[in-house]
């Protein structure tokens, strides 16, 4: 399992974002023995530094009865509460506060955090304190599956996509409880193979797409090479996208990402490699078409967590190799292993 200091690394990157260094030297210097507790120090860290800043305000839709016109006028409810008697008249109008759906998910997160039991005392003592600083016009808002959806829908960037990347994270993380106001329970989300393998395929990707300049970075589609009687009847093939291609005019690298306990399976007393991963990224090499004075080659990638494999194969003429990294080392390991594995 990857150690609870690792994880920054692994999600600032799965988030398409360098550590910053003054952050990176302040969770170096915690001891965190769940998950949970590196993500709610980041999330108040990153928030802090948001409210010093102060909260950006964005325009939202407000409906309220006015004693003067403002915005759209709402005349079925102007009219059945009588309201133009009393010079009076219910109103639509928007205005510009710090009440955003973004701001109110964090702050809605941040209480949740704060009666989580399980956090250290301290801990959960800086959350509450925290949430006194927000402006008293951020009405809190729990992070549902559809308010994440929505905050997603208007494409935040740079700090504050980073920090609704944290609140889906707990949010996903956190248990069904029969009691929305009373404290959460959450699960160590490193135990989620599902959850954790889209992890790892962003960590490898944005980890390629920011730490070296000799690849483009992509993911892509594979057009199968296959004729059909109709056009029908090549849409039923199923879609091959490939998790990570580095492409440069030399090499074109297909690397896919498997977050398995093994890479190896038994089978009839022997160990063999995982065969339809196999099977996978042969089909993505045979339906390439490579330029002339380039050359096509497949990696299979897992985290080394029962044991290391390292081993190169030509197949169907292109090279491929199936290998191990082992996410439980220092980092600066980690970082050096995944370069050397594309020079």
């Amino acid at each position: 399992m990857i150690p609870v200091q690792n994880l920054y690394y692994l999600l600032c990157y799965a988030w398409n974002r360098l550590p910053e260094p003054s952050e990176l030297q302040s969770v170096s210097e915690q001891e965190f023995h769940r998950p949970l507790e590196l993500l709610t120090y980041v999330l108040l860290r990153a928030t802090l530094r948001q409210l010093r800043r102060g909260l950006p305000a964005a325009y939202s839709e407000h409906t309220a009865e006015l004693a003067e016109l403002r915005g759209r006028v709402l005349l079925t409810a102007t009219l059945r509460q009588d309201l133009l008697r009393r010079g009076r008249a219910v109103c639509t109008f928007d205005e510009l506060d710090t009440n955003t759906l973004l701001a109110s998910l964090l702050l809605g997160t941040l209480q949740r955090l704060g009666r989580t039991v399980s956090l250290p005392t301290v801990l959960r003592q800086e959350v509450r304190a925290l949430v006194r600083q927000f402006p008293a016009a951020v009405v809190p808002q729990l992070p549902t599956r559809a308010g994440l959806l929505a905050a997603r829908r208007q494409r935040p960037t740079g700090a504050w996509a980073f920090l609704l990347n944290v609140c889906e994270l707990v949010q996903a993380s956190a248990l069904p409880e029969p009691d929305a106001a009373g404290p959460t329970r959450f699960r160590d989300f490193r135990r989620d193979e599902v959850l954790m393998a889209r992890l790892f395929e962003q960590f490898v990707r944005n980890f390629y797409r920011l730490e070296q300049r000799h690849y483009r970075v992509l993911s892509e589609t594979i057009q199968w090479q296959a004729h059909a009687e109709d056009e029908a009847g090549l849409a039923l093939l199923p879609a091959m996208i490939t998790d990570t291609t580095l492409e440069s005019p030399e090499r074109k690298i297909i690397l896919d990402t498997k977050y398995y306990a093994s890479a190896l399976r038994q089978r009839y007393n022997q160990q063999k490699l995982i065969a339809p991963h196999l099977y996978q990224l042969y089909a993505y090499l045979q339906n390439q078409t490579a330029p002339p004075g380039q050359q096509l080659e497949g990696i299979l990638l897992y985290p080394a967590a029962t044991q290391a494999v390292n081993m190169r194969y030509t197949l169907g003429g292109h090279p491929v190799r199936i290998v191990t990294i082992d996410l439980a080392q220092p980092w600066p390991q980690i970082a050096a292993d995944l370069l050397t594995l594309v020079q």
